[in-house]
């Protein structure tokens, strides 16, 4: 075996092995805390506005905010441009070496740049400054130098110096990406709040996630209806309403007069008492058994509140009546659980 292939060989896993790979992960995470908590005292910058400028620009952006970067430093700008996106403000990635090839094309004179480089040196970003000035684009640089060229062509320039990487060597990009990364983070929540931007505006972007269908979902969107809904007449006899709730398996059945408006509804757990109290259920109607006035809700109301309702009464069923009290849907809570609403 070559030295070469000796030293590929990972060592083997101890306790002393485990003690130092946990001893460099609290350093990591103590540097890099440490290197977000200096960017506060660095918002303002050596003009006393740099962070306060920088919201001013992008907030009057009417067009996109470009977040662009190079190597490690794009991926964070990626991120950064799905941040603000994702939180009002419209934004996309755009690769400072594509940049070069075409992709310059993408930004207008509407548009803010964003430019992060760790170094301030990027020549990719050096060599677009030109285009970028000439159409008249504002122009934003994270650096963690302020000397750098691409800090001193900026309009404005923010800087997220740290005092060392959490690498062990200082060389691969980790407390500087993170720094990078936080700065960002603040750019977009500042934003979002200076927007007016809302629950509701992010659930809009955010459709197919948990949110989205908390706050998106109407009841009639996840409602039975039609022959699916359990309904019968006050003068019905109990026995033919126990056929009704079967059939429709609600465990429950809606009780409507001859314009379909709900008068009353009989669940299982009714059922349930009337047995126990010895009935003879052959000689009950409906309107002798039903619950008067039930619990009804919109269609048009969202159905995160149908599971506010049945959590605050404790019930597993609810009628869905239009503004003129007729029925329209029920609805049952596995309904809600299915569409992913609770």
């Amino acid at each position: 075996m070559s030295v070469t292939d000796a030293k590929s060989l990972p060592k083997a896993f101890n306790t002393k092995t485990a003690e130092r790979g946990l001893a460099l992960a609290r350093s990591t995470l103590q540097i890099e805390a440490d290197a977000i908590l200096a960017l506060k005292d660095r918002l303002d910058g050596p003009a006393g506005d740099g962070f306060a400028r920088a919201l001013e620009v992008l907030l009057g952006c009417t067009g996109r905010v470009v977040v662009s970067g190079i190597g490690k430093s794009g991926h964070i700008a990626r991120k950064i441009a799905a941040t603000l996106a994702s939180t009002g403000t419209p934004a996309m990635f755009v690769h400072a070496a594509e940049a070069l090839h075409g992709d310059l094309g993408m930004i207008t004179s509407h548009d803010a740049l964003i430019a992060i480089s760790y170094s301030g040196e990027a020549n990719e970003f050096i060599s677009i400054i030109p285009f970028i000035k000439r159409m008249g684009a504002p122009l934003i640089a994270i650096t963690g130098n302020e000397n750098s060229r691409l800090a001193k062509l900026a309009d404005i320039h923010l800087h997220a110096r740290v005092d060392k990487e959490a690498c062990p060597l200082n060389l691969a990009p980790t407390a500087s990406t993170t720094a990078a990364l936080a700065l960002g983070d603040a750019l977009a929540v500042a934003l979002l709040d200076l927007r007016g931007f809302r629950e509701e505006d992010f659930a809009l972007s955010h459709p197919g996630g948990a949110l989205g269908r908390r706050l998106l979902t109407h009841v009639r969107d996840v409602m039975r209806s039609g022959d699916a809904i359990p309904a019968v007449g006050p003068d019905v006899p109990l026995t033919t309403a126990l056929l009704e709730i079967t059939r429709k398996g609600m465990a429950m059945t809606a009780v409507v007069d001859e314009n379909f408006r709900t008068t009353g509804v009989f669940t299982d757990g009714d059922l349930r008492r009337l047995i126990e109290g010895g009935h003879d259920l052959g000689k009950l109607k409906m309107a002798d058994v039903m619950h008067c006035n039930p619990r009804t809700i919109g269609p048009d109301q969202l159905a995160v509140e149908a599971v506010e309702l049945m959590e605050a009464f404790r019930i597993n069923q609810l009628l869905v009546a239009d503004a003129d009290g007729r029925l329209v849907g029920a609805l049952h809570i596995h309904d809600l659980t299915r569409a992913k609403v609770i």
